[in-house]
């Protein structure tokens, strides 16, 4: 590797290992993000759950005759209910936002990186192809002052 063009490519890389920590730690937050997620779809489909749960024994218990206070209770509760399904899916969006700018900016970080690798890599080549060619010349530098033997 010649020293100026192997210089380049050591230059980068403090460059490089910046940018992996950074890419490193966008994986991470993505990671947390989908965590996230999977915590608010799982409580989302808990309540939806036991909102089917609850609007079956109406139909059970209906069926059967109810009192006027059990049904305003009944109709307060899945009011309720209604209003925590809906604040869980507003959650769950939120959450699901959260996590599509997590993956965008760690698909950014990570380009970075892969395109600081190979322009490292290309800078790593083109100094071995220039002292591949170095090398060369002074090989037929040396062949050229070497005494020629003739074979007879």
């Amino acid at each position: 590797m010649s020293v100026a063009s192997g210089a380049r490519a050591a230059r980068l890389a403090p460059v490089v290992e910046m940018a992996e920590k950074n890419e490193k730690a966008a994986a991470q937050r993505l990671g947390h993000f989908q965590g996230q997620v999977n915590l608010a779809t799982s409580k989302l489909g808990d309540l939806e759950n036991f909102r089917g749960e609850y609007q079956a024994q109406w139909v059970e218990r209906g069926s059967q005759g109810v009192s006027g206070q059990w049904l305003r209770n009944y109709q307060n509760f899945l009011g309720q209910l209604e209003t925590a399904v809906g604040q869980q899916r507003q959650s769950l969006q939120w959450h699901e936002n959260n996590l599509n700018k997590a993956r965008e900016t760690w698909q950014q970080a990570y380009a970075r990186v892969e395109g600081l690798r190979k322009l490292v890599q290309r800078y790593a080549d083109e100094a071995r192809q220039l002292e591949d060619k170095r090398e060369q010349k002074l090989m037929d530098e040396l062949s050229q002052r070497l005494p020629r033997q003739e074979i007879d």
